[in-house]
Parts: C-alpha cells; structure tokens; sequence
C-alpha cells in the first residue's frame, strides 16, 4: 500500500501552520463546523490531483487562510513579506526515486508531493504597483500554482503517483461531481485495453446509429444534416452513468446515492485506488443504512480512508482511536490513538452515545440518569441565572458504570468535566476510590456524602417534600412519596419540571458541582 503518513499545512484554508500524522488505513476526521476537516480533504485532493485547472477553479483567494491575508493587509504590505501558501504530503512510497528528496519546508529527505502558491517574480513590479495603493487589494491573480515531488520536480495531473477519488456526499445532487465520480471510478475499474476497446466501439455504433437510423432523416434535408456529438465533452466516460437493478443512480434517492457511490468505490478493482476522501458519508442515511456503511468501510482493504464526519455512529463504530479531532477555536490537531483500547472498544459495542458532543466540548456535566438529565439544566439556570450555552456547559446522560470511559477521553483531551452521580449507598468506595486515578484540576466528582441519601431522587425530596408531597402524595396506597419517586425517576422529574421549575432546589451536591463547571 502507497500511504499518506503526514500532511503540513501552511496558510492553507483555515490553517496557519498544522503538521497532521495519519494512519494507514482509517482516518477519521472529527470537529464541529469550520474545524477544518474539509479542508484537509481538499488539500489532499488538489496535490494529489496535480490539477491546476481544479485549484483554480476553486479560487486561489478561497485557499487562502483569511486570517493571514488580512495581518498582511493591515501592515506595511511589503513585497517580501507577502504570504505563501502549500500543502504537503509525506508518504511512505518508499519504492518511486521520483518522490524522494529535501524538497520541503522541512529540508527533510523523504518521500512526498506538495501544492505551492507563491508570487511570481517576473511579475514582482506589477505586485509592487498594487500593494502601494492605498485600498486593501491583495494580488491573489499575481500568484502562480505549482506541484512539486520532494525531488524538486514538476508533476501535473497527467502522471498520477496515488490513486485517489474525493466523495462529497454533501454535493450529492452536483451532476458534475457525480459524473466525474463515474468517470473516476470507470478509469479506475477498467484495464487500460478495454478502455480503448470500449471507446473505440463506442464511437463506432455512433458512427452506425448516424449512418443508419439518421440517414433518412438527413436524405430529406439540403445542406445541412442531423449528426451525433464526438468531441471530447461527449464520449463514453462523459455517457457512462451507474445503475442498481434497472435503475440508473441519478433516479434513486439521495440515501441510496451516498450508498451507492461509497460502496462502489470501497470495491476493490483492477486498478486499485490508494486513497478515498469521504466528505460525511452519513450525509441522508438511515440508521440501518449508516450500520451497513460502517460494516463496508470496516472491512475494507488496501485503501487508505480519510473520512470526515459529524456521525456519533461512524466515529464510534470505526474505531475512536483511529480519530483525529480538529479544534475549531485553535490551530491545533489531537490524535486520539492514545485511547486506552478497552475504552475504544467500549464505545464500538456500547448503545448509541454523544460520544461527539463530548469531544467538540470544553465543559461538560456528566449525569448517569434521565430524571438528573431532565432537571439539571434548570438547577443550572436557577443558580447562575444563565442558561448553560451561556458558560459554553454541555450537560450529557450516560449510564453511571460508563463514567470512566467518558474519562479517559477527558484525560486525553483536557476537557473539564464534572461527573455527577449517586453514592449508592456507599461513597467512598463509588464515588471517590473508584475516581482516584482521573480527578484533577479538570476532573472532579459530585455526590451526596451521606450514604442515607444514596439517590439523586433521594436527595430531591429531602428538600424538597413539600414540593414533591404535593404533587405525589394524592393516590398513594402502598408506596410513599419517595418510594414512588424512585419507582418512577424519569415521569417525577417531567413532572417536577413542569410544575415547579422555579421552587424546587437543588442538592448543595449539585450546586457545587454547577459552580465548579462553570468557572
């Protein structure tokens, strides 16, 4: 296998200056909007593409990091100091001389391809004549697109190193992007002599279709006849479309769409493909779907994948520790390969989770049940007179023997977390022996210190019971009050909510733990 090992990035989209490590089979590529996951997409795209035509089509400005751009605007704007943009990428192809030398910005001899977009100095005057003016007209037209191998050579797209398709299934109805994925996918399934004889009787039965079915037509027109297109935008692989059954794919849903290309493409072929780019695959799934996907993508081999996603399934499902997490308020890139692997495994077996909103928070209370889920959001407003988003808080419910799994990942990434949750009857052994190894400045556990009150449900009524006699005690035969709020933790808590959100208080457990968080 020919494999991406690392991308750098400089001024590259939304970054500045990023250096990437990948792995050899899966990448899963995990942040919020504008983390910068298409980005690396693109940029993997366009150098191994070696397609001028595509980048600027794209814009050289849209490349561009806008943060940069602009620190250069707002400066004395000398020649000098104006910008460069490339994309690297160091690969493992250890077997193509070509690929090998220091041509990068690391002067390291290895193996590799970038994009680089610089001024071009034949035209340095002109540059220099637009950056003394006084408005802000930065020359994106002035700069030159080149590919380079690490050996210094050029290469363009018409000498492919890696073989590669980009699948944007949020472009799903593009008829562009779905003719070129035909046409890639055709290019990469067939041997080279049955695309000549393919193309050669191609054009062949046009000649026949103009000569037999059209002549009629044609004998009875002066001057002029009726013909079939052969030019280049008109050939087999611009005519070839996909079918499933009877159906050509442009017919099916936008689900089946998405199903269809990814699998497709996940095939293995004549001419294998190194590399598949996926842009959301989960992109107009269904659940059952997404599960069949995820099981294609699992036993694929001899790719290299690269997927961005916004799926809790996908990234859970595909392995966590093949993930790499993009933070959107910073420069910076996180592998998750340091997950301890029962922790991965665990959330590749446990229910479907927000194993995503995690990740994507800075501050988060963890709570191990519906009823403190339900109710925690108010006692956090009522104590702060904020609603969390105001503290950038994420409250998330996960099964209480799940918290550790939580974690590690919190560990990992640093995410300030307070676990909320009951002593069951026992809270030096549940609640501070069994945490000893994670609590820190960012870690810190929440719970009732009297074993009597073993229960979140407990703890409410106890200073609560007016409040929870009055709404529960009418009809009570057999159970208490606190019996039957414990019998009945999710309704009760509805309930509590919906009726007294602005008297019930919450235990001194859980303001603590709401003024910790949110600082």
């Amino acid at each position: 296998m020919k494999i991406i090992e690392r991308i750098k990035l400089k001024n590259f989209g939304r970054f500045q200056d990023i250096s990437i490590g990948f792995q050899k089979n899966l990448n899963l590529l995990i942040g919020d909007n504008e983390a910068g996951k298409s980005t690396i997409l693109n940029a993997i795209d366009f150098v191994l593409s070696g397609s001028r035509s595509k980048v600027e089509n794209y814009g050289v400005d849209n490349l561009f990091n806008t943060e940069v751009i602009k620190t250069f605007l707002d400066s004395e704007k000398k020649y000098e100091d104006l910008p460069i943009l490339f994309a690297e990428l160091y690969l493992n192809d250890q077997g193509n001389k070509d690929l090998e030398g220091n041509y990068n910005s690391e002067d390291l001899y290895t193996h590799g391809l970038a994009i680089i977009c610089e001024p071009r100095e034949d035209l340095s005057k002109e540059i220099k004549d637009i950056l003394s003016q006084d408005d802000d007209n930065f020359p994106f037209e002035y700069y030159s697109i080149t590919f380079k191998t690490f050996s210094g050579e050029s290469y363009t797209g018409y000498r492919k190193f890696m073989q590669h398709l980009l699948l944007d299934n949020t472009q799903i109805n593009n008829e562009y992007a779905t003719k070129s994925y035909i046409k890639k996918l055709y290019s990469n399934s067939v041997k080279d002599s049955e695309k000549n004889k393919h193309q050669n009787e191609y054009r062949k039965h046009k000649d026949t279709f103009r000569d037999t079915v059209l002549s009629e037509l044609n004998d009875r027109i002066e001057d002029y006849s009726f013909s079939i297109k052969t030019n280049s935008k008109s050939n087999l692989e611009t005519d070839l479309t996909i079918r499933e059954g009877n159906i050509e794919i442009d017919n099916k849903g936008k689900g089946r769409q998405c199903f269809i290309k990814t699998d497709f493409a996940l095939q293995k072929n004549e001419n294998e493909l190194d590399v598949i780019l996926l842009e959301e695959p989960e992109n107009h799934l269904s659940h059952l779907n997404m599960k069949k996907l995820i099981q294609k993508i699992d036993n694929s081999e001899n790719k290299q994948l690269f997927i961005a996603t916004h799926s809790n399934l996908i990234s859970t499902r595909l392995n966590l520790k093949k993930s790499v997490l993009l933070n959107s308020n910073s420069q910076s890139s996180i592998l998750l390969d340091g997950l301890p692997d029962d922790t991965a495994k665990f959330f590749i077996k446990a229910p479907d989770n927000n194993i995503l909103e995690y990740i994507l928070s800075k501050k988060v209370v963890l709570v191990e049940g519906d009823a403190e889920y339900i109710l925690m959001e108010s006692f956090f407003e009522k104590e702060t007179g904020q609603k969390t988003e105001y503290f950038d808080v994420h409250i998330i419910s996960v099964g209480g023997t799940s918290f550790k799994r939580y974690l590690d990942i919190a560990k990992l990434l640093d995410i300030k977390t307070a676990v909320v949750r009951d002593n069951d009857g026992d809270f030096q052994s549940n609640c501070v022996d069994r945490y000893e190894d994670y609590v820190g400045d960012n870690i810190q556990i929440f719970y009732p210190d009297d074993n009597d009150i073993s229960t979140f449900e407990i703890s409410i009524f106890q200073i609560n019971e007016a409040i929870c006699n009055e709404l529960f005690l009418a009809g009570r035969k057999k159970l208490t009050v606190q019996e039957y709020m414990l019998k009945n933790k999710a309704d009760v808590a509805f309930e509590l909510l919906d009726k007294k959100a602005g008297e019930i208080e919450a235990p001194d457990y859980v303001k603590n733990a709401i003024e910790w968080i949110k600082n």
